[in-house]
């Protein structure tokens, strides 16, 4: 309701200027509040004098392979595009960075459902679509929320994700 939208790195990486507009056609100017390229999650604020519709996130740990879910997204252009399908598996792996921890789905998430919602069928959202397969039609991946919900507080506050690190070679 205070404005903020998760969405992915990919998405606004680049970008000098950032807008959203939403069902109602009503469209802002969002503020890049921070952006993490490992997990590929961003959040962006926009601001008015009359609150925004919601969503409530839900649990991606509580979510099991055959649960029905539902992506939004804008693929090709086409705005509010909603697929449904099932968790085809947890904890998928795609080579994209050391944060591998997808949601397989094959609810269509096609090139430009990237940083729309994944909604289970209480309306709660599961994760953030994110990619599909090169490999395969009908199966896209998803970043869970839970991972998200662990660094949302530090996008918040410091725009950025710290992680610790250790400088060891090995011989």
């Amino acid at each position: 309701a205070d404005g903020y939208i998760l969405t992915n790195h990919h998405v606004i990486s680049g970008a000098d200027e950032v807008q959203v507009r939403l069902a109602d056609q009503r469209e802002f100017r969002a503020e890049v509040i921070g952006s993490d390229s490992r997990t590929d999650v961003a959040l962006l604020k926009v601001s008015s004098d009359v609150a925004f519709p919601w969503v409530t996130l839900g649990s991606s740990e509580n979510t099991r392979v055959g649960d029905w879910v539902v992506a939004i997204g804008n693929p090709f252009g086409l705005d509010h595009t909603v697929t449904a399908g099932i968790v085809s598996a947890k904890g998928r792996v795609l080579q994209a960075g050391p944060y591998d921890d997808f949601i397989q789905t094959d609810a269509s998430i096609n090139p430009g459902n990237s940083g729309g919602p994944l909604f289970n069928l209480e309306g709660e959202v599961v994760g953030i679509n994110t990619a599909v397969s090169r490999l395969g039609s009908g199966i896209g991946f998803a970043v869970p929320v839970d991972m998200v919900r662990e660094i949302l507080d530090e996008l918040k506050s410091d725009g950025k994700v710290s992680r610790g690190w250790m400088g060891v070679g090995l011989q």
